[in-house]
C-alpha cells in the first residue's frame, strides 16, 4: 500500500448503498478502497467486476478506475478493535443497516473506532441512531475524531436544501420532505426492512408546533415534484415514513408547527396496498410488516411500472422578512438508474473534502447541516440529475413563466425570457406544421382553427398578459386563431395548461439550452390530432423546435 494513500473502509462495501459508493470514488487516485462484508467471497465478485473493462460503457465504474480496491472480510459482530487495526482505515463508512433494528450495542462500530482515532460516518436513516449519535460526543472530541450519523438523502441533503431557502424567511413554521424512488430501481432488502419496522407504528411528528402521533405508511399529502426547467414527475402521494428530521427538525426552526416526511413510491397502486397492510398493523391485526420484507421487495420488483426516474422534494412555508407568507421548494429529478446514488453522495462530498485536507469539526453528531447543497450539486452534475428552488410570494406573484419555471427562468436565454416578463410582445419566424390524419383529428382542428400542415409557414404569435394568465394569439400565413394558458393547480401544480376553446392540454417546461420546450404531460378531453406548430418555441432567432400538442 502506497504510504500516502487514504484508507477508506466501506462496511456492506458490495451492498446496493455500498457498492454504489465504491463505484462513485472508484475515480480518486489517493484511495485505498477496502470493500468490507461477512462474505470474502461477494466481495471478491464486486471488486473482480470493478476491475473488469466493459466496451462500451459510460459514466462510472471500471472504465476510469483509479483507486486501489480490495475485497476484505469484516463482521460487525466480530472483534471490531482487531479488525480495524489489522485492516488501517483512515475513515469507517457503514453503508449496511437496517439501522432500526439495532438495539444493543448499536453503536459499536461508532465507538470502536472513536477508541482506535479512525474517524466514522454512516447513511442511516433510523431517527432513533442518527439522534443518538451525540451521545459519543465527548469521546469523540477527546480523540479528535469525527462520528456523522446520518449522511444520506435525510437529513445530510434536506437540511442542505433547507438551508439554503431559510435565507428568504424570517419565521418557518412547516416543513416537508419527501422521496420518490423510480419503480425500476431493484430496491435493497435492508431498505425494506427499515420501512417495514415502523409500518403502521406511531411516528412523531409536529402538528400545531405540537408532538403528535403520525403512523407509518398510513398519513400522507400529495407532492408534485418539479423541478425548474424540467418535466415534472406525475403527482403522487407520498406516505409519512420515520426519517431523523422529524427529530432534528424542532431545534433547526424554533417556532416549528408542522413537519412531515415521506416516500412516494410507483406503482401507486401497489404503495396504495402497502399503506392498507399498515393499517392492519395500526388495528394490531398484524404485530410488523418485518416478516413479510422478502415478499414487499419482491413485489416492488415485480411491479416495476411507470417513468423510470426518481424524485425528491424540501418544501418551506413561512413568512418572508416583509411578513408576508412564503412557500418556497427545493425539488430533484433522478433520471434512470442515476437515483440510487443520491444517499450516498453525501459521503462522497465528505470523501473528496478530506481528500483536499478539508475535515469537519471532531465530535459525534447527526450530519444534518455538515454539507451544503453546493457540496450536492458539485456531484448530482456527474449525473442525469437536476434540482432547483422555487420561490412562491403568495402576496407578489411573479409572471406565468416565471412561477411555472421557478429559478429555471433566470437561465432562458434573454430572448425567450422577454416574450414571457409581462404586457405585450410579439415574435415571428417560420413553423413546420404537422397535423393527425383521423377523421378527430381534422374535425377538431376545424373547431378551433389550427391551420393546414405545411413546411416553413410564416407565423406571428402575440403574446398578452391578462392578470394571472398569457393570452397567444398566432397568425400562421393567414390563418389566425387564440388560446390562453394558465398555472396548473392541485394535481397538475408546476405545469401550464393551455386552453383552446373547450379543450384543455398539460405542458410540462422544459429548458434545454437555447430552447424552451412544452412537453405534452395531459390532455383534457383526449384527442387524436398533433399539431406542432401551435405551439412555436421562441428561440434566439424565432420559433424553434416546435412541441406536439
Amino acid at each position: 500500500m502506497s504510504a500516502d494513500r487514504f484508507s477508506l473502509l466501506i462496511i456492506g462495501g458490495y451492498g446496493t448503498f455500498g457498492g454504489r459508493l465504491a463505484r462513485l470514488l472508484g475515480d480518486q487516485p489517493r484511495l485505498r478502497l477496502l470493500v468490507a462484508g461477512r462474505s470474502l467471497e461477494k466481495a471478491d465478485d464486486f471488486v473482480a467486476d470493478l476491475r473488469t473493462p466493459k466496451d462500451g460503457a459510460e459514466g462510472l465504474g471500471s472504465n476510469n478506475l483509479g483507486a486501489m480496491v480490495q475485497a476484505v472480510a469484516f463482521d460487525r459482530d466480530g472483534d471490531l478493535t482487531e479488525q480495524l487495526t489489522r485492516l488501517r482505515p483512515h475513515l469507517v463508512v457503514d453503508a449496511s443497516g437496517p439501522f432500526q433494528t439495532f438495539r444493543e450495542d448499536a453503536y459499536k462500530v461508532a465507538e470502536a473506532c472513536i477508541d482506535l482515532d479512525i474517524d466514522y460516518a454512516d447513511i442511516a436513516d433510523s431517527t432513533g441512531f442518527v439522534a443518538g449519535i451525540a451521545g459519543l460526543d465527548a469521546a469523540a472530541r477527546e480523540k479528535g475524531t469525527f462520528a456523522l450519523s446520518g449522511l444520506s438523502s435525510l437529513p445530510a441533503l434536506s437540511f442542505a436544501a433547507l438551508d439554503a431557502m431559510a435565507p428568504h424567511f424570517s419565521r418557518i413554521d412547516s416543513v416537508a420532505a419527501g422521496i420518490a424512488p423510480s419503480a425500476h430501481v431493484r430496491i435493497g432488502l435492508n431498505v425494506v426492512r427499515a420501512i417495514a419496522t415502523y409500518a403502521g407504528k406511531k411516528v412523531t411528528v409536529l402538528r400545531e408546533g405540537r408532538p403528535a402521533a403520525g403512523r407509518g405508511l398510513i398519513d400522507a399529502m400529495r407532492v408534485t415534484v418539479a423541478p425548474p426547467g424540467v418535466a415534472p414527475l406525475r403527482r403522487r402521494k407520498f406516505l409519512l415514513v420515520d426519517a431523523p428530521d422529524l427529530a432534528l427538525l424542532p431545534a433547526r426552526a424554533a417556532g416549528l408547527q408542522s413537519s412531515f416526511t415521506g416516500v412516494g413510491t410507483e406503482p401507486q397502486p401497489l404503495q396504495h396496498l402497502l399503506s392498507l397492510a399498515a393499517r392492519l398493523v395500526r388495528l394490531r391485526l398484524l404485530p410488523s410488516l418485518l416478516p413479510f420484507a422478502r415478499l414487499l421487495q419482491g413485489a416492488s420488483h415485480r411491479f416495476a411500472i411507470g417513468e423510470h426516474r426518481g424524485g425528491m422534494f424540501v418544501r418551506v412555508g413561512g413568512l418572508d422578512h416583509a411578513g408576508k407568507k412564503l412557500t418556497s421548494g427545493w425539488h430533484l429529478i433522478a433520471e434512470g438508474d442515476d437515483g440510487p446514488f443520491i444517499p450516498i453522495i453525501g459521503v462522497d462530498a465528505l470523501v473528496r473534502r478530506l481528500l483536499t485536507g478539508i475535515r469537519p469539526e471532531p465530535g459525534a453528531r447527526p450530519a444534518a447541516g455538515e454539507l451544503r447543497l453546493e457540496d450536492f450539486e458539485a456531484a448530482f452534475r456527474r449525473f442525469q440529475i437536476t434540482s432547483g428552488i422555487r420561490m412562491e410570494n403568495e402576496e407578489a406573484p411573479l409572471p406565468l413563466y416565471h412561477r411555472v419555471l421557478g429559478s429555471a427562468f433566470e437561465r432562458l436565454p434573454l430572448a425567450i425570457s422577454a416574450l414571457h416578463a409581462g404586457g405585450a410582445r410579439v415574435a415571428s419566424g417560420r413553423a413546420r406544421i404537422e397535423r393527425g390524419g383521423g377523421l378527430l383529428a381534422r374535425v377538431v382542428a376545424r373547431l378551433i382553427g389550427f391551420p393546414e400542415a405545411g413546411w416553413e409557414v410564416p407565423v406571428t404569435v402575440r403574446f398578452v398578459t391578462d392578470g394571472d394568465k398569457e393570452i397567444w394569439t398566432r397568425d400562421f400565413g393567414g390563418t389566425v386563431f387564440r388560446s390562453f394558458q394558465v398555472e396548473g393547480k392541485g394535481r397538475d401544480r408546476h405545469l401550464l395548461a393551455e386552453v383552446f376553446g373547450p379543450f384543455r392540454v398539460l405542458l410540462a417546461l422544459v429548458a434545454e439550452g437555447e430552447k424552451l420546450r412544452l412537453v405534452v404531460r395531459g390532455r383534457m378531453p383526449v384527442s387524436s390530432r398533433r399539431t406542432s406548430a401551435s405551439t412555436p418555441m421562441m428561440g434566439m432567432n424565432g420559433p424553434s423546435s416546435p412541441s406536439a400538442i
